[in-house]
């Protein structure tokens, strides 16, 4: 089996310039990386290089009023990796970019970000803990240029958060026990504005020290494009949010489940506004089918090992729920980057590069908060025994 490298572990801390500027300097080769990958992306679409500043500077006025903290952090990342603030906005904003590129240029979007993602509330697992995780399906390359950040805050709870280098963040959970991961959507109300570029929106979620504050962020937070963002409290709830621009549509577990792939699934969303991605990602059909499947089978038993044999699910290969590198017609090759699996209450991650290829996971660990863990505890229904394992395992 091919031995792939971990993703490298990027640890700040302090004021959000020191911390961007700590991130940089970490991440620098693999920053570098990143900013390559989507500036060939725009130079392919037919832009030359100093358009990064022109798309870049779509959402810069809007992100200096709705997150300055953020803006600063960026610039503080720019600094440690020798770069300028634009190519560290256009990572941040590579989704709206690109398609704002392809739209420009009348170019259909044929490689959408794929992912699957879960969660399994804690009546339904072994141990009685809150499982989340996800595969991550796009470009092979996001290999080499994504990393693992690890911030610790004054003014918060810390986070922890798989993301491609010099991003803010995608998939993860905080020490207060707020968890996201997403995946991407389509429809025809997307482009039309300028919204707030999706990692910022997962950046603050993030955050967020009350789970009702995470919901809030994704819900009402204008977007450029849709997207699919499932938030989960260590508590042991979860929320699945179709997020059309303007407009978030809710998903709730179902036997303890959300399972949720690349097609809009609430009717709500469904009468009010039309699919569009389903020319991109058929196979969505079958992926959160086959997790679901595969998972239902050890209800009330299931484990992170089962979440991972789950997403491991190589039914209809190579267009799978575990993808292997696949050239697409446009040149570029598509995979499952990372598999990600979390499990707050017990404070770690661990995460798969290449799942297709190679299945060694590294772990990444985040200490709770000692109340978040102990409200787990009240909430935990005659469980008490798995909060202190959960305890004793930090």
């Amino acid at each position: 089996m091919t031995v792939v490298p971990h993703f490298p572990l990027v640890d700040v801390s302090g004021t959000p310039s020191q911390r961007g500027r700590a991130y940089g300097e970490q991440a620098r080769d693999r920053i570098g990386l990143s900013i390559s990958l989507y500036a060939s992306q725009l130079v392919k679409l037919g832009f030359a290089g100093e358009e990064i500043s022109r798309f870049s500077g779509l959402f810069l006025p809007r992100l200096r009023e709705w997150a300055p903290d953020l803006v600063e952090e960026m610039e503080g990342i720019a600094a440690g990796a020798n770069v300028d603030l634009a190519s560290i906005l256009m990572v941040n904003a590579r989704t709206e970019v690109l398609q704002l590129a392809r739209r420009e240029k009348g170019i259909a979007d044929d490689e959408p970000d794929g992912c699957t993602g879960a969660v399994i509330l804690p009546d339904a697992t072994r141990d009685g803990r809150l499982i989340h995780g996800q595969n991550w399906d796009w470009r092979a390359e996001c290999a080499e240029t994504s990393v693992v950040l690890r911030i610790r805050r004054a003014d918060g709870p810390d986070l922890l958060t798989f993301t491609e280098a010099g991003g803010l963040a995608r998939s993860g959970f905080n020490a207060a026990g707020i968890g996201i991961t997403a995946n991407y959507l389509e429809s025809d109300r997307d482009y039309r504005e300028i919204g707030i570029p999706l990692p910022f929106i997962r950046r603050r979620a993030l955050e967020a020290a009350h789970f009702a504050d995470a919901v809030r962020v994704v819900a009402i937070t204008p977007k450029s494009g849709s997207n699919n963002m499932i938030l989960s409290t260590a508590e042991g709830f979860a929320v699945d949010l179709e997020c059309a621009p303007d407009e978030a549509f809710s998903i709730y577990p179902d036997n303890d489940l959300i399972v949720h792939a690349n097609h809009w699934q609430s009717p709500v969303a469904l009468s009010k506004l039309k699919e569009t991605g389903l020319k991109d990602v058929p196979d969505s059909f079958y992926r959160d089918y086959r997790v679901k499947r595969r998972l239902t089978k050890s209800q009330g038993d299931i484990t992170a090992t089962d979440l991972k044999d789950a997403l491991f699910d190589e039914f209809a290969w190579p267009l799978s729920v575990c993808r292997p590198p696949v050239r697409k017609e446009g040149g570029n090759i598509s995979a499952t980057v990372a598999m990600i699996i979390f499990e707050p209450a017990a404070g770690f991650m661990e995460i798969a590069p290449l799942p297709a290829e190679c299945r060694e996971f590294t772990r990444y660990d985040l200490a709770m908060d000692d109340a978040v863990l102990a409200r787990i505890e009240r909430s935990s229904s005659g469980r008490p025994e798995t909060v202190a394992r959960a305890v004793g395992e930090r």
